[in-house]
């Protein structure tokens, strides 16, 4: 599937469009609709009770989205927050440089600087690809959004540009309110804002995201203290993971052991085992379609210690592309805030005076919506159909009265009344069964239930209804009596 395609499908069906559709739309901004509203809060669902709810000492938060000047000064991003812009002196079109380099087919270091782009520009004779203009010498472009507050809007501030400070301002009124104990993970979900040149590919590169990100706080003299680690390890130690390594850049199948063996520490290993598992096992991507990309060098976040992007491998973004990322980030976030505001953030363990170190899970969770349509949605001659984990589907069931008739109808919807008190449930009264199977295999609705004469008459089959099954359109009759235990049964 094309990104025009999936756009179309995502449009026509009700799960995202661009934002302010009705003025020629808005570039990096999407609204969702009622189908892509409800797949977004199931992942996120999903994501919740994997990483936090079943977690240990794992929280959630929340917190504003506006913040002021000087967190993002001390946390850097109002320095290093940045882009390289490249515009044309023609007719001053502005672009991302590396997005402009790629569109040419121009390889340039993911780190590279202004001056290094430059020269690859220089040496490769890019022009402006809308005038064929000479390009203007390229600079950093900082990508947060600026805010002024107050009447005389004289106090400087900005829309967050990720969610994870709102974890580190947070960390040390939580430590304290809760049991004073480390490790602590800190999670949030919402929303984000960057000021993108050249946002593109949909939901890939947006100027406002929504991200899940699990904030993991720690004493590093003790975390990957082995014996602490040992069932856990064990547990995940025979996992097996596609992994590109920084040095080799060749993808690896490679397990937890092996990995915790060539180095990497047992609590790391262990986490990219249970995002392993999370996409394999809970979200049912191909296991071919995951892998870990480990960024190194220019690459990397100068205050990474290790970082690895998670990726899947989505046919509309072109092949495999990040999705998240797992990011031991030291004691950076603490003691960057900590000079900041002149407050020590060091907290005391069993009279030990520490600075916790952060691992830091993150996902985008926009992105994921995206890769689980480009993953799930299949089409041949016969049909179209969104395989979702039933877990996913925005539907679980959808009721149809077969015929015209009184009786089938009320039937049908005191039926719907019924499992829509135990699952999210559709009903669909227009056009043929074919018709109206088709449509729900569109949108990824797991089970399909057909109240016919059979259903309201007498005889063997009185108060049944033909169960459909979406992936395989095998058809079973179900007693009504069992049918929600019949359906609870099937979830998974």
């Amino acid at each position: 599937m094309k990104i025009d395609d999936l756009l179309a499908f995502a449009k026509s069906k009700g799960f995202f469009w661009q934002s302010a559709e009705i003025y020629s739309g808005a570039s990096g901004l999407y609204d969702y609709g009622h189908l892509g509203s409800m797949l977004k809060r199931r992942f996120e669902a999903l994501w919740l009770s994997y990483f936090v709810d079943s977690g240990e000492d794992c929280y959630l938060i929340d917190g504003t989205t506006m913040l002021p000047e000087k967190p993002l000064v001390a946390s850097g991003h109002a320095a290093r927050f940045n882009d390289i812009l490249v515009g044309c002196s023609k007719c001053h079109t502005y672009y991302r440089a590396d997005v402009l380099l790629a569109d040419n087919k121009v390889e340039v270091s993911e780190g590279a600087d202004a001056v290094e782009i430059d020269k690859v520009i220089t040496a490769a004779g890019v022009k402006c690809p809308k005038c064929g203009g000479k390009l203007l010498p390229s600079k950093p472009f900082n990508m947060m959004v600026d805010v002024h507050l107050g009447p005389e809007k004289t106090d400087k501030g900005y829309l967050r540009p990720e969610t994870a400070q709102t974890a580190y301002l947070n960390f040390f009124r939580e430590f304290n309110v809760l049991r004073k104990t480390l490790p602590l993970g800190l999670a949030v979900i919402g929303r984000a804002y960057r000021n993108e040149i050249s946002p593109r590919q949909g939901l890939y590169r947006m100027r406002e995201l929504i991200q899940a990100e699990l904030q993991m706080f720690f004493d590093p003299d003790e975390w990957n203290n082995a014996e602490l680690w040992k069932s856990q390890i064990k547990e995940m130690e025979k996992r097996k993971m596609n992994v590109v390594p920084y040095k080799t850049k060749k993808n690896e199948e490679v397990t937890v052991r092996e990995l915790v063996k060539q180095g990497v520490p047992e609590f790391y290993a262990y986490r990219m085992a249970l995002i392993h598992r999370f996409y394999t096992e809970v979200l049912h991507v191909p296991a071919e379609k995951f892998r870990f990309l480990e960024k190194g060098g220019d690459e990397k976040a100068f205050y990474n210690k290790i970082h690895m992007d998670i990726e899947v491998n989505v046919e509309s973004w072109g092949g495999f592309k990040e999705v998240g990322g797992l990011h031991y980030r030291g004691d950076y976030d603490l003691m960057s805030h900590s000079k900041g505001s002149n407050q020590d953030l060091s907290v005391n363990i069993n009279g030990k005076k520490v600075l916790p170190h952060v691992l830091e899970l993150s996902f985008g969770v926009d992105r994921n919506v995206w890769m689980l349509i480009d993953v799930f949605y299949k089409k041949d001659a016969e049909r179209s159909v969104l395989q979702l984990p039933y877990a996913l589907a925005p539907y679980y069931v959808s009721v149809f009265p077969l015929q015209k008739d009184e009786r089938i109808e009320k039937k049908a919807a005191e039926l719907y009344r019924m499992l829509n008190s135990h699952f999210k449930t559709d009903t669909d009264v227009s056009g043929s069964i074919g018709r109206r199977y088709a449509r729900m295999d569109d949108i990824g609705t797991p089970f399909c239930i057909t109240v016919d004469y059979q259903t309201v008459e007498k005889g063997k089959d009185a108060d049944t209804v033909t169960v459909r099954y979406r992936d395989d359109k095998k058809q079973v009759r179900v007693p009504i009596k069992e049918l929600v235990e019949f359906l609870k049964k099937a979830y998974v």
